[in-house]
């Protein structure tokens, strides 16, 4: 006897199989018309709630899904997909241009050395070729944050700046590979006691921008600080003194790492199972310290060189989490090049584009124990 006969049995299931929880799916869309029209994807048992779910396909795409109550093996009509919106599906897929299925790719390593892109990373990212890099990950300038460290003239000027280095960085992602973004809502302060302070959604705004240049959500992971980092700022001391309704403003003590992939029709494990080098897979299997949940504390940094850092630590999960001994990683945003050092010590290559000349020589200075550096100038 199974473990899974075991729990079935325990739990006086009717249901105790796979084959079981299709034939009753099968009978239930023949009952009403449909059994021609679905395949079936793998069913499931969710033993929190007694139930078999059972994922209805057209043309190999989630149409619906049938909902069978494990101990009675009767259709729970109310978490099923209703009929009505299964033939409305049908409909659909029959005047859908049918997909062409793409040639099967190979997947090749890259070539690119230690790279510092000296110049706007609008421009110097076209210096790469196409999917020449794995993993994209950037900390972006705060929207007129600090006058000292960015400023522009307008909003629309900062996210068109953004959507441009968004859509340069999808070329050069390799397929199904990762954008992570470290962002945040920004608070501009008042002018004068006449004005209000704003802060503004700046996430929300980029997530737009990714899902318009060919990305997919994937996760929203945040970053916890220390209570009383954000006090700094002023923020909610105001509700502190004065308690009164409508002025209450908690203090952020979170960032956004919102995670996107290239939009692909291949799968995760696709990557995985056919990288060219399989003992880099292997090396770079994740241990046992890893972060379970999307809550991740980590101190903030502070570096007398750069107005603006983000913590080793935050570039160092990330980039094992999301890519492969020896990949290449890129950041448009570089400043004192974290994620650079991350990337070496995790035995990754990385390209780095940054601005300011200042920081393009405090990059190098602090890279050079990886080795000969490439330096593309604008």
């Amino acid at each position: 006897m199974t473990t899974f006969d075991t729990i079935y049995t325990k739990r006086q299931y009717l249901v105790t199989s796979v084959e079981d929880a299709k034939s009753l799916a099968k009978k239930h869309l023949k009952i009403n018309g449909l059994s021609d029209v679905f395949s079936f994807g793998l069913p499931e048992v969710d033993d929190r709630y007694h139930v078999w779910r059972v994922p209805l396909t057209l043309h190999r795409r989630k149409a619906g899904e049938i909902v069978i109550n494990a101990k009675t093996a009767a259709i729970d009509l109310d978490k099923s997909s209703n009929i009505e919106f299964l033939i409305r599906k049908t409909v659909e897929e029959i005047n859908k241009e049918p997909k062409k299925r793409n040639a099967a790719k190979k997947i090749e390593l890259s070539d690119l050395k230690n790279t510092i892109l000296a110049g706007n990373s609008v421009n110097t990212i076209k210096y790469l070729p196409d999917e020449s890099v794995n993993l994209v990950f950037t900390s972006p300038p705060y929207y007129n944050a600090k006058p000292e460290y960015s400023e522009y003239h307008t909003y629309d000027e900062y996210l068109e700046l953004m959507r441009k280095v968004i859509k340069e960085s999808h070329r050069v992602l390799s397929e199904g590979r990762f954008f992570v973004i470290n962002v945040s809502p920004v608070l501009i302060r008042r002018a004068s006691r006449n004005e209000a302070s704003k802060r503004i959604a700046v996430p929300f705004d980029l997530h737009a921008i990714f899902i318009s240049e060919g990305f997919e959500f994937i996760d929203d992971i945040h970053w916890v600080k220390p209570e009383g980092a954000g006090w700094a700022f002023g923020r909610g001391r105001r509700f502190a003194a004065d308690r009164n309704p409508l002025q209450y403003k908690p203090v952020p003590l979170t960032e956004y790492l919102l995670v996107y992939r290239k939009k692909t029709d291949k799968l995760i494990d696709w990557n995985i199972r056919n990288h060219p080098n399989k003992q880099d897979v292997i090396d770079s299997k994740i241990g046992d310290d890893y972060e379970r949940t999307n809550l991740w504390k980590i101190n903030p940094s502070r570096y007398k060189k750069h107005p603006a850092t983000f913590p080793f630590e935050l570039a160092e999960k990330v980039i094992k989490y999301y890519s492969f001994k020896d990949d290449v990683v890129l950041d448009p945003f570089a400043g004192s090049g974290t994620t650079a050092r991350a990337a070496i010590s995790l035995n990754r290559r990385f390209v780095m584009c940054e601005i300011s000349d200042k920081y393009v020589d405090l990059i190098k200075e602090e890279t050079l124990l990886a080795g000969e550096v490439n330096i593309i100038k604008e």
